[in-house]
């Protein structure tokens, strides 16, 4: 069965559900469908300490609930699907999911991005049995043991200062001399005393029996190789937060992209009529929360004038 409406938005993040209160508000019969759990990255964060108006105390997932509750209540429908194929040229798009079609006048893909792998042995194998990428989701699995976060950016140094809750002890393995995360975030973690620093090192291998109890750790500068084992019968987590992919490959060869992100204007306009982008999944300088809501309005506006105009 086909499903017909206004404006189909791929994805429940910040972006999406940004950009259905404006289409909602327009009165645009208008769905919102995502494959997996709103919110999209936000919910793997314990605070949004950086979004206007927001408690300090707000945690990814109560937002998301809240951006959720909004786009429904301006008449969004909220549909579990997974996109498996688009058909953007005509002047009617034409989407098939899992669970069913979708024909619509306009699209607003907010697909977001995935967090990136290292790629060493052993990454795969204990992904969900040591190996995480989302420290609200399974910090308070290594209660009082030790945990080891890769990375440098914003999200590396804050989930480490977040980890300290549950850890013995949390060492911050960075592949440069100096963190790329921001001042204050840096000053907090510095003056943490259950945080220590692994400069010039990467993971090359991450092994265990029924968990992670294994790394090995390479020097960039000097090649040398450090053994870190847990202590016997005992195990430690390995938090990875070395950036994200952008999930824009059901795109591939139907808009343009650079580095896979979907290329947009000012206006959220891709190279296609009635097609426009939104949030982490378009090529843009600063992927926050508060810009992905920034898209998702000026796309859901810009959709909404693109109707006006077309149909």
């Amino acid at each position: 069965m086909v499903k017909v409406c206004d404006v189909v938005i791929i994805g429940g993040g910040p972006a999406g559900f940004s950009a259905g209160i404006y289409c909602g508000r327009a009165k645009l019969r208008t769905l919102i469908i995502e494959g997996l759990q709103e919110g999209g990255q936000i919910v793997q964060t314990s605070e949004i300490a950086n979004y206007p108006g927001s408690p300090l105390t707000e945690s990814g997932v109560s937002l998301a609930a809240k951006m959720a509750a909004q786009a429904e209540a301006f008449g969004c429908e909220l549909v579990r699907d997974t996109i498996v194929s688009v058909e953007l040229n005509g002047k009617n798009k034409i989407l098939t999911g899992e669970k069913g079609g979708y024909e619509c006048k306009a699209v607003i893909i907010a697909t977001g991005a995935s967090p990136a792998k290292l790629g060493c042995p052993g990454e795969e194998d204990f992904t969900g049995m040591g190996v995480s990428y989302c420290a609200t989701c399974d910090g308070a699995f290594f209660e009082g043991l030790p945990v080891y976060v890769v990375g440098g950016g914003d999200a590396a140094v804050e989930e480490a200062l977040y980890l300290t809750r549950f850890a013995s002890h949390v060492t911050v393995i960075h592949r440069r001399d100096q963190l790329r995360a921001a001042k204050s975030i840096q000053e907090k973690a510095f003056a943490e005393p259950k945080i220590s620093f692994m400069w010039n090192s990467v993971v090359k291998s991450i092994d265990g029996g029924f968990s992670v109890d294994h790394l090995v750790i390479e020097n960039t500068k000097d090649g040398t190789l450090t053994d870190i084992r847990a202590e016997e019968g005992s195990f430690f987590g390995l938090f990875i937060f070395v950036g994200f992919v952008p999930a824009t490959g059901l795109f591939e060869g139907k808009l343009a992209m650079e580095n896979g992100y979907i290329l947009t204007d000012e206006e959220m306009r891709t190279d296609v009529d009635g097609v426009f982008a939104a949030g982490d999944c378009r090529k843009k300088s600063l992927r926050q929360v508060i810009t992905a809501a920034a898209d998702g309005a000026i796309a859901g506006v810009n959709a909404s004038k693109y109707i006006d105009e077309n149909f």
